[in-house]
């Protein structure tokens, strides 16, 4: 069975990526969707889930420090836009109206760090706001009061009414209840194509922490409000998917969850994981039925395992293919051809010379 993600059609759809900042809390040498999440870079998963629901190719909004090695890695799967500087969400979304403007009724907007965010979660936020003929439809999940993301304020007719940050909201005489608000901004946005371009240029400045200038998203929300247009939520049942990687704690829990999706996936394929917690598998690898993986075992890289095959405790393949039957316990495939119904020995070391 492969678990490659299925296409889903939104035919007016375009997709924007940001991906300019350097991450700079991940305290790494390296962007940091960069980072690999299940044996891939982080940004790839994004761009994937962009590719299946989109007929167009995504358009990622890159920095001119590592614009290079995104341009590299992603090669002709994208169409880049350079911003130039720093100046907020906002700003960074208007890099794309060159190349978008006209093109697409609906646009998606959306970060490089969101790997866990899925295809048909893109779809759904698209099909609301061609239903729906809102502003934006963005997408939202419940998280705890100490959560760093916006609060979706309501009004009350229950419609989305403003998206208040940690920091506005700390300043407000009712900062408290705001705060306490458990629906969360995930930082994913479908808009109306014309609207955006339009009111992407009549953002109001804000001023950041270090005194700059920038322009955010999330004020085109209260922007739509007061034009009297309408603003959608589309609550995940997922929670996993409003968790980005900014930080090595991040990514350490990104990780964790995207295991988790993995591993339910082979589950349900037929595939026996006797201790999913101890198992890592990576995106990109097949795994035939009733396959039995025992705890301490790492499937990576292009591996393909066949069916009935039986592999660990404690064994490592990578970038391997293994025939029906085989087993391999305690041992480390690299790049090779293991046969049907081989048996490989314990504390071997195989791999193509």
């Amino acid at each position: 069975m492969n678990a490659e993600t299925p296409t889903f059609a939104a035919p007016d759809l375009a997709v924007v990526l940001l991906a300019a900042g350097m991450g700079t809390r991940m305290n790494s040498k390296k962007q940091k969707i960069l980072h690999p999440v299940a044996g891939r870079p982080m940004v790839m998963h994004v761009v994937e889930a962009a590719r299946a629901v989109a007929p167009n190719r995504p358009v990622l909004v890159i920095g001119e420090l590592g614009g290079e090695a995104l341009r590299d890695l992603v090669g002709d799967r994208a169409d880049y836009v350079v911003q130039p500087e720093q100046l907020g969400t906002g700003h960074a979304a208007r890099m794309a109206a060159g190349r978008l403007r006209g093109r697409s009724r609906q646009v998606l907007v959306t970060y490089g760090d969101m790997p866990l965010l899925q295809a048909s979660t893109m779809a759904h936020l698209a099909a609301r706001q061609a239903e729906t003929g809102a502003a934006v439809v963005l997408l939202t999940v419940l998280g705890e009061s100490t959560s760093t993301f916006g609060r979706i304020v309501r009004g009350g007719d229950g419609q989305v009414c403003e998206i208040v940050e940690v920091a506005q909201a700390r300043q407000r005489p009712n900062g408290a209840d705001l705060l306490a608000i458990p629906e969360l901004n995930v930082g994913v946005y479908c808009f109306d194509g014309d609207w955006l371009w339009e009111n992407l240029e009549r953002l109001p400045p804000r001023q950041a922490r270090g005194g700059e200038t920038e322009f955010y998203l999330t004020d085109l929300v209260e922007m739509a409000v007061a034009q009297g247009r309408r603003v959608e939520a589309h609550q995940t049942d997922d929670p996993d998917e409003g968790v980005g990687a900014g930080t090595r704690a991040e990514l350490a829990a990104v990780e964790a969850a995207f295991q988790r999706r993995i591993n339910g996936r082979w589950l349900a394929a037929g595939v026996t994981l006797v201790d999913p917690g101890s198992i890592f598998i990576d995106a990109t690898v097949e795994i035939g039925r009733d396959t039995v993986i025992w705890p301490g075992s790492f499937l990576q890289g292009t591996t393909v395992v066949g069916e009935d095959c039986v592999i660990g405790p404690n064994a490592i393949v990578r970038d391997s293919r293994l025939g029906r039957g085989a087993r391999v316990e305690m041992a480390v495939i690299e790049g090779a051809d293991i046969g049907e119904g081989v048996v490989v020995p314990p504390l071997s070391h195989i791999r193509r010379d």
